[in-house]
C-alpha cells in the first residue's frame, strides 16, 4: 500500500513540474521580442468596398499611407522617440484630403469643421488631447502640446486654439479645411433630409443607417520605439453632419487612444459613440494586463464580441509592448498599414 502510495505522488510531482514548466515555456514564447521597433497605422474604417473604388483613388490611398509610415518609420529606425514618429506620421495624413483628419476634415451641420485629437505616452500614462477646434492646422500637434506644456489633459474649442496660438503653433483660416468633395457629403445628407424626414421614428433609422453606411477617416498611429516606448495618437474630423458640438471617441483617452507599455498602444476609428461606451483601447490594454491574454485575443474580443454585440462598427490598430502587431476591425474595410523594424512595409484597404 505504501508502495502504491509512493508512486502516485511521485508521479503527480512528475508530472505536475512537467506541467508548470509547459507554462513557463509558454509564457516565454508569448513573451518573447518580435521587434525592437515597429509603427502601425490606419486611415479609416468603414463601407470601403472594391467595386466603389476607382484605380486611381485607391492607389491614392495606397501611396499617402506607404508615405505616411515611411515617415514615422525612418524616425523609429534612426532611434527617434515612439512620440515624434506618431505625430509626424499622423501630420502627413491631416495634411491629405484623403483622410478625415486636417485638411480633409468632414463639414458639421452648421458647415464648419471641428476638429479633434489625443495623444498618449505609454511610458509616463501623461496624455493630451483637443476637441472642437477651427483654426489649428495639425490638431494631433497640438494634442501633444497640451500633454508638455500644460497641466491639462483635453483643451477645447476657442480655448484650445487661444493656447495653441500662445504655444506658437500654426494658425490658419478656417477656410483650409475646405475641400469640395466633404461639402458635398455634406449637402446629400442635407439634402436627404429635408426629402425624406418627415417624423422622427424614420429619422432615427436615418441616422442609423446613415453611419453604419459611412467611411470613418479617422486616421492614427501606433509606435514602438528602439528605447522600448509606445505612443499612440488620433486624429478626426468627426461625423459628418455632426450638431451641438458633438465630441466623438478619438480625443477620449482609454476610447479612441490609449498606450502603456506595459501592455500595449491603440488607436480606434469608428462609430465614437460605441467606442466611448466600451472604452474600446483601454479593454484591450486592460484584458491584456489582468487577464494575460495576447494582443490578437485582446483586439479580437473587443470589437468582434463587445462592440459588435452592442452594434457598434469601426476597428483598431494596435501595437505591443514586444511589437506585435493587430489590425481589427468589424466593417467591410480599413485604411491600414504597418512597417516592422526588417522594414517589412504592410498596406491594406479591403477585408480580407
Amino acid at each position: 500500500m505504501k508502495k502504491a502510495l509512493f508512486i502516485i505522488a511521485t508521479c503527480i510531482i512528475f508530472f505536475g513540474c512537467k506541467n508548470s514548466t509547459e507554462v513557463t515555456s509558454k509564457e516565454k514564447k508569448d513573451d518573447l521580442k518580435v521587434n525592437d521597433f515597429a509603427i502601425i497605422i490606419h486611415g479609416g474604417a468603414g463601407t470601403i468596398l472594391k467595386k466603389n473604388m476607382s484605380d486611381e483613388k485607391e492607389a491614392e490611398y495606397q501611396q499617402k499611407l506607404e508615405e505616411a509610415i515611411k515617415v514615422g518609420h525612418t524616425i523609429l529606425k534612426n532611434g527617434g522617440t515612439s512620440q515624434k514618429a506618431v505625430m509626424k506620421t499622423i501630420q502627413v495624413m491631416e495634411e491629405s484630403p484623403l483622410f478625415n483628419a486636417g485638411k480633409g476634415a468632414v463639414f458639421t451641420h452648421e458647415e464648419t469643421n471641428e476638429l479633434d485629437a489625443s495623444f498618449m505616452d505609454g511610458k509616463t500614462l501623461n496624455a493630451g488631447a483637443v476637441a472642437g477646434v477651427k483654426n489649428v492646422k495639425s490638431p494631433i500637434e497640438l494634442a501633444i502640446k497640451v500633454m508638455t506644456d500644460s497641466d491639462h489633459v483635453m483643451l477645447s474649442g476657442e480655448g484650445a486654439s487661444i493656447f495653441a496660438a500662445e504655444k506658437g503653433l500654426e494658425i490658419v483660416d478656417p477656410s483650409y479645411f475646405y475641400t469640395e468633395n466633404r461639402f458635398k457629403s455634406l449637402q446629400r445628407i442635407k439634402d436627404r433630409e429635408k426629402t425624406e424626414l418627415d417624423h422622427d421614428d424614420k429619422k432615427a433609422a436615418f441616422y442609423d443607417a446613415d453611419i453604419k453606411d459611412s467611411k470613418f477617416g479617422t486616421v492614427g498611429c501606433v509606435a514602438l520605439d528602439k528605447n522600448g516606448n509606445i505612443a499612440a495618437g488620433t486624429s478626426t474630423g468627426g461625423m459628418t453632419n455632426k450638431r451641438w458640438g458633438r465630441i466623438g471617441d478619438a480625443p477620449i483617452i482609454g476610447s479612441g487612444t490609449y498606450a502603456n507599455n506595459k501592455t500595449c498602444g491603440v488607436s480606434s476609428t469608428g462609430w465614437g459613440e460605441y467606442f466611448i461606451r466600451n472604452q474600446v483601447a483601454y479593454d484591450i490594454s486592460a484584458q491584456m494586463e489582468y487577464k494575460n491574454v495576447s494582443l490578437k485575443q485582446a483586439t479580437q474580443d473587443v470589437i468582434q464580441n463587445k462592440l459588435t454585440s452592442l452594434g457598434g462598427t469601426g476597428g483598431v490598430v494596435a501595437l505591443d509592448k514586444n511589437g506585435n502587431m493587430s489590425f481589427e476591425f468589424n466593417t467591410a474595410g480599413m485604411y491600414r498599414a504597418s512597417m516592422d523594424d526588417k522594414g517589412k512595409l504592410i498596406v491594406k484597404i479591403y477585408k480580407e
